[in-house]
């Protein structure tokens, strides 16, 4: 089976400050390495998707740095968004992009700053999604949970559909917001639930379909720019057309509210490295281990800290459960249960006008 591919290619990671920047954003980043997560996503796609098939959609600034750590992509498939609009606008787009070139085309979507520890469970439930597309289900892949999760939204599977490579599937019955730990537990414990990970298959003509049904404004503002890409209007037409998109993702405009949505389940070690204890975890074999990225770690009487760095040496004495950021005009240091509040800085540093920080 031919497969295309969309990786939208956004967002700064504030959680991930000071090494995530809006300049230098989680994707780019060698999280948790030695190889960028963007470039881990394309490696994690060989076999499934060409680079000739696959189109990445990012920033103005940040689409330089997309084609240096992906040579093999094809200059033409790095799409430059004019303004930041959601990944509802970014995936439809692609999906039009994708359609003509095969109308029948049946592509994926997949985050640019995910981390997967098995890849050929991924790979197995991605093609078994793409079985389940064919017959015109929006198709999400669902992570089985290992943990009641508050800081991911659910989904809950319903009746099964067929079986495709040794994997069940699930219509959809509902998405669920992120919910308190005491609900988390309860979806965990009911087996009816699964996290999810914003991965999608489906064919790219079912999608367009759906957003002409369910945003059509959206719809409408994307097909005026693609009735030009191939013209020498192109720029214009995106530069004048793009920023009246509405900001709107995939999940609220489409997947909440569409009428045949799918789910298959999957084990494959999934994380979205929101924070620094998140990275932690991935990269300890003990929740005691000290871990260090891109530095040298010289720790006495210390536990559970983790340093990232910038090649510099970091010595720590008598301290526990830290993250230890340094980076060339800042160094942090948090306690690990506090590492979803760093994004509280970034919101400072705007308050303050401190962009250069950010």
């Amino acid at each position: 089976m031919r497969m295309y591919a969309v990786i939208p290619a956004g967002g700064s990671g504030t959680r991930l400050w000071p090494a995530s920047r809006s300049a230098q954003p989680k994707f780019l980043l060698p999280l948790p390495g030695p190889r960028s997560m963007l470039q881990s996503t394309m490696d994690r796609l060989d076999g499934l998707v060409s680079p000739e098939d696959t189109f990445i959609l990012t920033g103005r600034q940040h689409a330089v740095s997309v084609g240096r750590q992906l040579p093999d992509l094809p200059q033409e498939n790095i799409v430059v968004e004019p303004a930041a609009r959601g990944s509802g606008p970014a995936i439809g787009f692609g999906a039009m992009l994708i359609a003509m070139r095969n109308p029948d085309a049946i592509m994926g979507s997949f985050a640019a700053d995910h981390y997967i520890a098995d890849d050929e469970a991924f790979q197995c439930a991605v093609r078994a999604a793409a079985e389940v597309a064919k017959q015109d289900y929006l198709v999400t892949i669902g992570i089985q949970p290992t943990r009641p999760e508050t800081g991911y939204g659910y989904i809950r599977q319903g009746a099964a559909l067929d079986t495709h490579n040794g994997m069940q599937s699930f219509v959809v019955e509902e998405f669920k917001e992120k919910p308190d730990r005491e609900t988390a537990t309860r979806y965990v414990e009911s087996g009816e639930y699964l996290w999810n990970a914003s991965i999608f298959v489906w064919r790219a003509q079912t999608l367009i379909d759906a957003m002409q049904d369910l945003i059509p404004d959206v719809y409408s503002c994307l097909q005026s720019i693609v009735a030009e890409w191939d013209t020498d209007k192109r720029d214009e037409v995106l530069e004048t057309r793009w920023p009246q998109l509405r900001d709107v993702t995939i999940d609220h405009g489409i997947m909440e509210h569409a009428s045949r949505v799918a789910v298959v389940p999957v084990s494959c070690g999934w994380t979205d490295l929101g924070d620094w204890n998140s990275l932690g975890e991935v990269l300890a074999e003990n929740h005691e281990d000290n871990l260090a990225v891109q530095s040298r770690h010289i720790a006495e009487d210390t536990r559970s800290t983790l340093v990232f760095g910038n090649n510099r040496t970091v010595a720590t004495l008598g301290v526990e459960n830290l993250v230890i950021v340094d980076t060339d005009d800042v160094v942090l240091v948090c306690d690990r249960k506090r590492a979803q509040d760093v994004r509280k800085i970034v919101e400072r540093l705007k308050q303050d006008g401190d962009t250069e920080l950010i």
